[in-house]
């Protein structure tokens, strides 16, 4: 016997009227489990359940980082261009575009100057999801004026990295951008002037292989994948089987090449108290 028996027959409901889950209502994280959309975003967007990570962007780290989400941001208007008149299955200038539309970005950096437990600090924190985060000559150029301005005024830097690496369809530009990036912070250690890189899910490629390497001291959340080339070439290349939990952010700490790996919700708090402690200052409660 059926549970439910329609005592009408031929009842048809108008598509506007019918009552769909709205999109992002509900998040399911790697390990299955199911996390209400509300509830993952007041718990700094990490599943409560298992401690997963969602991927996020500039925008909520912004939000999480400076204090009552108020920033200037630098060089916001700065895109692109084609000084390779670069074409794959589609244009280059038509895949920025694209990408501009769908995700609101200029490129796959932004950076800004804000309090952050009511002292100054700038970030530059990249945004996979504008062409997987990839790092071309305004992602370079964005993070060497960042750093310029946290020379010339004394601030602290940060840079978030979350990439796929260099961007194929600048080619030689874009690692070019490796030596830029690094000249720069070379300076401000120079000065210095702290600069710290939180390395996230995914840092890989040219990234990994410039700043996201280069802080004063490297930290990372749990579970991110970084490393410079993917584990399938790694292996292929070394035709060796590769250790559990290979280029995890757990492991990379194991081997020595983070300082520490710290939850999302204790990221404020964490940053500060290295830049009070290298500085000499008093500890921000």
């Amino acid at each position: 016997m059926a549970w439910f028996k329609r005592t009408q027959k031929g009842i048809q409901t108008p598509t506007e009227q019918k009552k769909d889950v709205p999109k992002g209502l509900w998040y399911k994280s790697p390990t299955g489990k199911i996390v209400d959309a509300e509830q993952l975003e007041s718990n700094f967007y990490v599943s409560p359940e298992d401690g997963y990570h969602v991927r996020i962007g500039s925008n909520e780290y912004f939000k999480i980082l400076f204090d009552d989400n108020k920033f200037k941001e630098l060089d916001k208007g700065m895109t692109a261009k084609d000084p390779l008149n670069f074409e794959d299955t589609k244009k280059y200038t038509d895949r920025l575009k694209a990408a501009q539309e769908k995700t609101g970005l200029k490129d796959a950096v932004r950076c800004a100057v804000g309090k952050s437990k009511g002292k100054d600090l700038v970030i530059a924190c990249m945004d996979f999801k504008f062409v997987g985060g990839s790092m071309g000559s305004v992602v370079g150029e964005k993070i060497a004026r960042a750093a310029d301005h946290a020379l010339k005024n004394r601030i602290p830097f940060m840079i978030i990295s979350k990439s796929g690496g260099a961007r194929m369809q600048e080619a030689a530009l874009s690692l070019m951008q490796l030596a830029k990036t690094s000249v720069k912070l070379a300076q401000l250690a120079d000065a210095k002037i702290p600069y710290i890189s939180l390395a996230t899910d995914p840092t890989t490629g040219g990234t990994t292989a410039s700043f996201a390497m280069l802080g004063d001291i490297n930290i990372s959340e749990p579970g991110a994948l970084i490393g410079f080339a993917g584990p399938r070439v790694v292996k292929d290349t070394t035709g060796k089987d590769l250790p559990k939990d290979f280029q995890t952010s757990e492991f990379l700490k194991e081997k020595g090449f983070l300082d520490f790996i710290t939850k999302r919700s204790e990221l404020k708090d964490k940053v500060n108290l290295y830049l009070d402690l290298i500085q000499n200052q008093p500890v921000r409660a």
